[in-house]
């Protein structure tokens, strides 16, 4: 129940910190079962941390370790993926996948990839010679010795998932706090309170979902931490829309202990995209571009795809995963302090966001944490802006395109700066629309859209010095 604490802080059923992928799928499946939840975030806008660098692949889990916990959440967040999708008009590019061995080392590691991806319930792999790869992909280098595919690994966007399983929350109830950082709490037996950078809320369970942070926040409100993040980063070249046609499926490596290694992949917004690197640092809050790094990086992209050396990158970028020393997820229930640690969610995070909400509210479910579910679900959609469904620029009525690049609408921008889920910043609204994500980046259309935005933004793009 949502009520005033006697004039006070405001008390929910549940808190989520962190509004990532996961905190996402968490605040929408506590919502779609009855509780009142309220999603505290940081940054001015959501998606702000290891979300927003990611590589947007729908995994099948099928070289996770068998018998994780990562195992089972990805499996079960790809197959509500699948289920929902269409309800919350979010797209998918079946493309499938490849993993390539390009030694001898690699090629006698397939049979035991393959052993492990039955192993995870993934049985439709596909053993395939030299030839068989070529005939598949003939863009290859030819240096490529055998692979195997995985035809259900593919590519979403992966900006509009958490943002649909957000809105759908807040559809049910939910309310989003941006800017309101959580300082640090009490817990009373039966509620917490926390103490936030902009006043206080109550909240009966605590779920802290805060990512790269999610070692701080425990420190901060259960006095230890059960685990620390060490980011590791990875760095990004995404090539021109051209090069989009050198590949149709997920080029993936022979994964090694630390890394699922450089992917080559197409995007969902017609671009072909070349990473992550695996670059373990201390920062939680710096992506440094490395020039040596992304020029490494290009080169390993034209020497799986030669013909890479004849289109130019469009972007670069660099993200932060919040690993762990372990790589499983680092899941913990503090049943007895109404509170849930959802730490160590890497690579795989966008895929198993909605099962790893199910496995936490199964773990408090337990606990007796039940609600009353809401009489009707609703299902509201997000506007597509993947190339795998209809564009606004091909509709009518329109307003016209502001960003060329990327042909994003007058509408869509006005659309994406509305409402309670509304662009709070520059770089939410390339979340939401695509503007400033092309060849210029943002160079012919950063003045429309400082006229647009004046008064939306909790810092004006005139007095920004840069934006993601």
């Amino acid at each position: 129940m949502h009520q005033q604490d006697n004039g006070k802080a405001e008390t929910f059923d549940v808190a989520v910190i962190g509004a990532g992928v996961v905190g996402c799928a968490i605040a929408r499946t506590y919502a779609l079962a009855g509780a009142r939840v309220v999603m505290l975030e940081k940054a001015a806008d959501i998606l702000d941390g290891a979300s927003k660098g990611n590589s947007a692949i729908l995994h099948t889990g099928f070289d996770a370790p068998p018998g994780s916990v990562e195992a089972a959440c990805v499996t079960a967040g790809y197959r509500e993926y699948l289920e929902i999708r269409e309800k919350l008009g979010l797209p998918v590019m079946r493309t499938g996948a490849l993993v390539i061995a390009w030694t001898e080392e690699q090629e006698a590691i397939l049979p035991d990839l393959i052993a492990q991806a039955h192993a995870n319930g993934v049985t439709d792999v596909e053993m395939l010679s030299r030839e068989d790869t070529l005939r598949r992909e003939p863009g290859l280098a030819p240096s490529l010795r055998a692979s195997f595919r995985v035809p259900g690994e593919f590519i979403i966007d992966p900006w509009s998932a958490p943002l649909a399983y957000l809105g759908q929350a807040m559809a049910h109830g939910a309310e989003l706090r941006r800017s309101c950082k959580v300082l640090g709490g009490d817990f009373g037996g039966t509620h917490w309170d926390l103490k936030l950078s902009d006043g206080s809320v109550r909240a009966g369970l605590v779920i802290n979902a805060a990512g790269l942070y999610g070692d701080d926040v425990d420190l901060a409100l259960i006095g230890r931490r059960d685990f620390t993040v060490r980011p590791r980063k990875g760095q990004f070249v995404v090539f021109d829309k051209s090069a989009a046609a050198l590949a149709g499926h997920i080029l993936l490596p022979v994964p090694t202990k630390i890394t699922k290694g450089i992917v080559v992949c197409p995007t969902a917004y017609g671009n072909l995209l070349v990473g992550p690197t695996a670059e373990d640092q201390t920062e939680k809050d710096v992506a440094d571009l490395v020039p040596d790094t992304l020029a490494a990086l290009r080169a390993r992209g034209e020497e799986i795809l030669p013909g890479l050396k004849d289109h130019d990158v469009t972007a670069i970028y660099a993200g932060l995963r919040p690993a762990t020393e372990e790589k499983d997820y680092r899941i913990r229930h503090h049943a007895d302090q109404n509170y849930v640690t959802v730490g160590g969610i890497r690579s795989t995070g966008l895929t198993s966001a909605l099962g790893t909400a199910s496995y936490v509210f199964g773990l408090t479910e337990q606990t007796g944490f039940h609600y009353d579910p809401p009489e009707s679900v609703h299902w509201p959609t997000v506007r597509n802006i993947s190339e795998a469904q209809q564009r606004d620029w091909e509709r009518p009525g329109n307003g016209g395109v502001v960003c060329q690049c990327e042909l994003v609408t007058r509408r869509e921008i006005e659309s994406a700066l509305e409402g309670p889920l509304a662009a709070r910043s520059l770089a939410g609204l390339k979340r939401r629309t695509r503007v400033t994500m092309g060849r210029c980046q943002g160079f012919h259309c950063t003045a429309r859209l400082a006229e647009m935005t004046e008064g939306h933004f909790a810092v004006p793009m005139a007095e920004a010095t840069g934006h993601d």
